[in-house]
């Protein structure tokens, strides 16, 4: 789960970050009101959108204004801004085409700024170990800064069964060309940081810029953080930062019934049981030249209600042009299966290919009901026949 930079914001200063003073809005005159609070000689007015790339960003329809991050001077301006930004859309790099609507903003206190590094904190796979990033190139995008220059991308693991220790912010202060002050500043952010990140289970606690100001101090300019979804119930704090309006309606719908789906760019929906079975099936579609609409795994348990929720999802992407349901009935069974996705087809009129390749307990059961439903149903007998089947209707359905 994302939240918002000014949540960020919240959550760390609890811990002791330190961050520039701010206010939410979300109207031109709070925004004003939240500046005249601030008194600070400059503000920075900032969309609220969870994405990154707003400065750089642009405004559907004005591909050459300026972006989502502006700097103002006096309430007058403030209001400008705010009168720019709310209710429009946002395009950055990381929004795609379409952008996000502002709905909120953030009224920030400026900063004079004389060094600016990168920082965040995620879990490492691999190592199975939480991982300290930082790198001396801050406000770039991380990414270009690893594929130009990764020599200047530093990492630190923490071993879980030690924690944190304060050599190690040390020797990445130090490594970041900190000095004096400046490096007992990095250590509170890093302890800050981990003590965040595990507190509120956390997937990633991302600063960029942190910057080191002219005074020696250290304040988190910019603040990313998401969360464990799977850890959430036991912070129900967290859970009333939810942003529905930035979630993937089909996604947010898919939740409610417990299904586990990512929409994607494709045109062949697939409801799969399994991670492991879905991610095997979207390989296959794309073996086969064509590209999957969503990853959907309805789980080992299914009821008809999940599945016919789950057909209601793909049908309503509009890319779909076909769907792909491949089910090992192990848990689940087959025959109940069929009945869902029979139910399912006639609830929601369904008018693409539809390609089922069942096996598993009830799998004979399964397979008759669906050739008795009197639907134009594709049986397949295993997963490359069926993604064969699939293209193939997809494709002819297009002709």
């Amino acid at each position: 789960m994302n939240i918002h930079e000014y949540q960020a914001k919240a959550l760390l200063r609890s811990y002791g970050m330190p961050v520039p003073e701010g206010r939410a809005a979300t109207t031109a005159a709070e925004a004003v009101d939240a500046a005249r609070a601030l008194n600070a000689p400059v503000t920075v007015v900032k969309a609220q959108i969870h994405a990154g790339g707003r400065g750089a960003g642009h405004f559907a329809g004005n591909p050459e204004g300026r972006g989502g991050v502006r700097l103002a001077r006096s309430t007058a301006e403030v209001s400008d801004a705010a009168d720019a930004m709310l209710g429009e859309v946002l395009v950055t790099k990381q929004t795609g085409p379409m952008g996000r609507l502002v709905r909120t903003l953030y009224v920030e206190s400026g900063c004079d700024i004389a060094r600016e590094l990168y920082f965040s904190m995620l879990v490492d796979r691999g190592t199975g170990q939480i991982v300290i990033v930082a790198s001396p190139d801050g406000g770039m995008e991380i990414e270009e800064v690893a594929a130009r220059t990764p020599e200047r991308i530093l990492k630190e693991y923490v071993d879980p069964a030690k924690g944190l220790c304060d050599y190690q912010s040390r020797d990445l202060a130090v490594r970041l060309g900190l000095t004096g002050r400046e490096i007992r500043a990095f250590q509170n952010v890093v302890r800050s940081a981990y003590n965040a990140f595990t507190g509120l289970d956390a997937a990633i606690v991302e600063i960029n810029p942190l910057v080191v100001t002219g005074a020696g101090d250290l304040l988190a300019l910019d603040a990313k953080m998401s969360f464990d979804e799977n850890a959430l119930f036991r912070h129900p704090e967290l859970a009333k930062l939810r942003d529905v309006h930035e979630e993937d309606p089909r996604e947010r719908e898919a939740a409610e019934y417990g299904l586990a789906y990512v929409g994607l760019d494709g045109n062949i929906g697939c409801m799969v049981n399994g991670a492991g079975l879905a991610m095997a099936t979207m390989d296959i579609i794309k073996m086969e030249g064509e590209e999957p609409a969503n990853f959907l795994d309805v789980g080992g348990g299914a009821s008809k209600e999940r599945v016919a929720a789950a057909f209601r999802i793909l049908i309503g992407d509009p890319k779909v042009r076909g769907i792909l349901v491949n089910i090992f009935g192990g848990i689940m069974r087959c025959d109940v299966i069929a009945e869902a996705i029979i139910a399912a087809s006639h609830e929601t009129g369904l008018t693409v290919p539809l390609v089922v390749r069942l096996a598993g307990t009830n799998v004979e059961r399964g397979k008759a009901l669906l050739a008795e439903s009197g639907l134009t149903i594709i049986p397949a007998d295993d997963l490359g026949d069926a993604a064969r089947k699939i293209v193939s209707a997809v494709r002819n359905a297009g002709a």
